[in-house]
């Protein structure tokens, strides 16, 4: 039994009560967003987040990520987000951008630090004030990833929606800066985070009517190919263009535009980027449905070898046994069986779309009204990794929009507070508050979208459409040495294959009943390992998969888990489990390089 389980009785321990600190963590951003994802942490791909920054004292700190520390493998976190560059340089590009004169900068300052970008904000002595965004070393694909945001935040500004301006670009480090780089209007406003815990009813109603307007605005842009958004010169200049594993892409009406390579960030990971695959755009659904697991095979057919689950707290329920990558690449051969039979069969919901690929409050600018004291959203920023796929596997409610509070609520009727909140305490009462703040959220969000975009609210209440995008995104997930996620899909799918595939389709896979139990006892297990790792991050004080804390709060944490770490193994009286338990502490640095 792992020392989380057998720790229990210690998060009752003064010495461990949640750390208590102002917020000033980093706003997380979930990169899958599926409601009924049971979602394993991944270093290899890092939650986008944000934290405001001060004035650097140095050149030096504007190369160095300085807004906070990782409990694990800090140097290496720090390591990854060293970016140097000819800082004279980039405020003369910036100045040129703008046809300013670099005499007219008046500061040059760090703005934010994200989990992929760091932020400048750039002000000219009138008060023009314009942002720089400069991707980390590690950021991929880094050309695709800049030249496809700079390509997809013109396209959708000039269709009307409220995205920065781009001043100018360059997706490769072959410019005087050194780096690669996107400059673009910096949005006067707040973010929704900054505001959204002190606004009224009536302000959130009214800005998630906007957002699901948006939304619409956007969503009802058809495109001909999927993938993500390039401008066709930059395409042409891809590495490896017109031969290797880049393709040529699929012009848009406006010829300035066409869809390529998607930069899912998932596709890319790591070795994946060496291998020599299609890479183009999806010409169809069908191919769509089987390029990233496809992908995947390849993956580790080459480079596949036995793991450890990437997630230490995950490798109890496997008897801390290394997991065979065949087991894996036999259940992306059953995704792709199946795949075919995953396509929509109501043709009007199933065409190429675009969607924000990770719509939370601090991508939202909001601004207050002139006329009145309520909010409109001034724009929506961040499209990096903007995929372009068929409606049926972009549909999403937004996380921090959902609500699965498991207590059975019907989400097609207003949430109400109970009638004896004031005669609870106030844990109860907190508890309360906190359900009916997610409930009101998820009920406006999807009312506004039955009313304003009926499309997405259609496939959001399919009866299988949750299902089919949980299948289609761990088939493209990166393994690191499980492939539970995807097993349990593909059980469920043929548990509901009929609903799924249509009358008098056959499935063409099959688990025995004790496989499939087997496969419902392990989720369980790490379900509850999950969730045991969220309290004790709760208990040390860090903030998100990766472990994160507020760079004054580093050393406290590092104590509290040392702490923590010495009671929890006190507990575990055989030496071998103790040595076993010591060796997967969850909170100590690791090797990462095999699960590149």
């Amino acid at each position: 039994m792992s020392c989380l389980r057998r720790a229990r009785p210690v998060f009752d321990l003064p010495i461990l009560q949640p750390l208590r600190r102002p917020h000033t963590s980093p706003r997380s951003f979930h990169v899958f967003s599926d409601s009924s994802l049971i979602a394993t942490a991944t270093r290899c791909l890092p939650r986008r987040t944000f934290s405001a920054m001060a004035h650097p004292r140095s050149d030096n700190d504007l190369f160095e990520y300085t807004s906070g520390r990782w409990l694990v493998n800090d140097k290496l976190r720090h390591a990854e987000r060293r970016r140097d560059f000819n800082v004279d340089a980039l405020r003369r590009l910036a100045a040129e951008s703008v046809n300013r004169s670099p005499d007219d900068i008046e500061s040059l300052r760090k703005l934010a630090e994200g989990g992929f970008n760091r932020v400048f904000l750039i002000t000219m002595r009138d008060g023009f004030r314009m942002v720089a965004r400069i991707p980390y070393p590690t950021t991929i694909p880094k050309y695709f990833a800049v030249a496809s945001e700079a390509a997809t935040l013109a396209f959708l500004r000039s269709v009307g929606v409220p995205t920065p301006e781009v001043y100018g670009y360059s997706p490769t480090p072959d410019n005087a800066a050194g780096t690669e780089y996107i400059l673009m209007q910096h949005i006067e406003g707040v973010s929704l985070a900054d505001v959204l815990p002190d606004l009224d009813e009536g302000n959130i109603i009214s800005i998630l009517r906007q957002l699901v307007q948006l939304e619409w605005s956007i969503m009802t842009l058809v495109f001909n190919a999927g993938g993500s958004l390039y401008f066709a010169e930059d395409l042409a200049n891809a590495p490896g263009y017109p031969s290797g594993p880049t393709k040529p892409g699929i012009p848009l009406k406006d010829e300035r535009f066409c869809i390529g390579s998607e930069t899912n960030l998932s596709l890319w990971f790591g070795r994946r980027s060496e291998l020599d695959v299609d890479r183009g755009p999806y010409a169809t659904i069908e191919e769509t449905l089987v390029r990233g697991a496809e992908k995947e095979q390849a993956y580790l057919r080459r480079f596949g070898r036995p793991l450890l689950p990437f997630q230490r707290i995950r490798r109890e329920a496997y008897g801390y046994q290394k997991q065979q990558p065949s087991d894996h690449i036999e259940n992306l051969d059953r995704y792709l069986r199946i795949a075919p039979s995953l396509v929509s069969r109501d043709k009007r919901f199933d065409y190429f779309c675009m969607r924000h690929p990770d719509l939370q409050p601090s991508n939202i600018i909001v601004s207050r009204s002139p006329d009145s004291n309520s909010y409109v959203i001034a724009s929506i920023i961040d499209w990096q990794y903007t995929s372009i796929l068929p409606l049926s596997l972009n549909a999403d409610i937004p996380k921090w929009l959902q609500n699965n509070d498991g207590t059975g609520w019907q989400a097609e009727m207003p949430p109400s507070l109970p009638e004896n909140l004031d005669d609870m305490d106030k844990t109860q009462r907190e508890r309360e508050l906190e359900l009916y703040r997610r409930r009101f959220r998820h009920y406006y969000y999807v009312e506004h979208t039955r009313k304003y975009n009926i499309f997405h609210w259609v496939v959001l209440a399919e009866a299988v459409g949750t299902l089919r995008r949980r299948l289609f995104r761990h088939s493209r997930d990166p393994w690191e040495g499980e492939t539970i996620e995807l097993k349990l899909a593909l059980v469920q799918a043929t548990e509901h294959w009929e609903t799924l595939a249509g009358e008098g389709v056959p499935c063409p896979i099959a688990f025995d009943s004790d496989d499939a139990r087997e496969t419902m006892k392990l989720i369980a297990l790490q379900e509850e390992a999950e969730d045991l790792l969220k309290v004790a991050r709760d208990m040390i004080g860090t903030v998100g998969s990766e472990d994160w804390v507020p760079a004054e709060y580093y050393e406290e944490a590092v104590a509290r888990n040392k702490k923590f770490k010495e009671v929890a193994l006190s507990m575990i009286e055989d030496d071998e489990e103790r040595a076993q338990n010591a060796a997967n502490w969850p909170f100590d640095d690791r090797d990462e390089e095999d699960y590149m």
